[in-house]
């Protein structure tokens, strides 16, 4: 059985191309399952009843069941808690974009994993430990679901919701696909990050397949020794080799490498840390996007206001590259980065 959301049209188109049905009617079927049908249209014209009844009989259009929603009162947030076919529950987060009054928006951050395997030390997914990879449609059917109980239109996709993306490749890149068709939710490319902590394989066939989709790297620390103390993956893939496949993004791309820092108060913030990363990042166009780090637990801080100031200070002189700060809304619904754990409201 074809699930539908589950590939792209070119794929739909091959898996049907026994019963050869007219190219038209193929986009006719990804749109509408993008639009959130759950069934084939009953007929459409010019297309045969039998034509139709057969495609019906090979292809399937599963949906995710939506456990939980909650909206932040303060900034609009708004978090979605979802169960699939497989174990487990997962998120998204609609992000507002809505201070243009002729461009009002939505941005969704996406899961691509229940649970996460890389335990970052200041992300509540990371605490969860890894249960499974979301399926394509999974992944589609979150942003479906958004859109269709969303007031405005969603123009843009974030995979940094639970999971390393990664990790969970071809599928990601499937839904990115999925994502930007114009048969299918016709998302700007360019409007599609991909974010990952590190994973090297990931980068480099990433580039080496040219996709359009922007790739956001955490880096949160320049020196191996600080980046060991919070990403465990750094056994796996050391700063070395991250930064050498960086650098091949960018010969490959010619595109600026956006560089994630997670703002942890007391630990990455000195003058120090902005020299070390003006040196490891010497000679590569990049920008830097702050993020405060959001941890309920309480072991890792935020900066005080003259600690954010000095650092920025500090970039500015020592990195001579853009640096700006990234609003992390939804924080007092569990919905801001790093704090998504696959709970509802009244748990979280």
């Amino acid at each position: 059985m074809l699930l539908l959301k589950d590939h792209t049209s070119t794929e739909l188109a091959e898996a049907l191309a026994d019963l050869a049905p007219p190219d038209r009617l193929i986009r006719q079927i990804h749109a509408a399952a993008c639009r959130g049908d759950t069934e084939l249209p009953a007929s459409v014209p010019t297309v045969s009843p039998k034509l139709l009844e057969k495609i019906r009989q090979r292809v399937s259009t599963p949906s995710l069941t939506v456990v939980n929603k909650v909206v932040s009162p303060e900034d609009g947030f708004a978090k979605y808690l979802f169960r699939g076919e497989g174990t487990g529950q997962f998120e998204a987060v609609r992000i507002p974009l809505l201070h243009r009054p002729d461009d009002k928006k939505y941005v969704i951050c996406v899961s691509s994993q229940v649970g996460c395997a890389l335990g970052c030390v200041f992300c509540a997914t990371g605490r969860m430990g890894f249960q499974r990879n979301l399926a394509t449609w999974e992944i589609v059917d979150q942003v479906v679901q958004i859109q269709a109980d969303s007031e405005h239109p969603v123009r843009g996709v974030v995979f940094m919701g639970m999971g390393e993306p990664m990790l969970n490749y071809d599928r990601v890149i499937r839904a990115a696909k999925i994502f930007s068709e114009p048969c299918g939710l016709a998302i700007s490319g360019k409007a599609i990050t991909i974010s990952t902590v590190g994973v090297v394989p990931g980068i480099r066939r990433f580039t080496a397949e040219q996709h359009p989709y922007r790739l956001i790297v955490s880096l949160t620390s320049a020196t191996v020794e600080k980046r060991l103390s919070l990403f465990p993956i750094e056994r796996i893939h050391p700063l070395p080799e991250l930064m050498e496949a960086v650098r091949e993004y960018h010969a490959a791309t010619n595109k600026r490498v956006t560089f994630a820092w997670t703002v942890l108060g007391g630990i990455n913030t000195s003058r120090q840390d902005a020299r070390d990363l003006a040196e490891l990042t010497r000679g590569l166009p990049i920008l830097l996007d702050l993020i405060d780090v959001n941890d309920p637990t309480g072991q890792f801080r935020r900066p005080t206001s003259d600690e954010a100031n000095a650092f920025r200070d500090a970039l500015r002189e020592e990195l001579a590259a853009p640096v700006q700060r990234r609003y992390s809304g939804g924080q007092d619904i569990h919905g801001a980065c790093g704090m998504l754990a696959a709970v509802t409201a009244a748990e979280g």
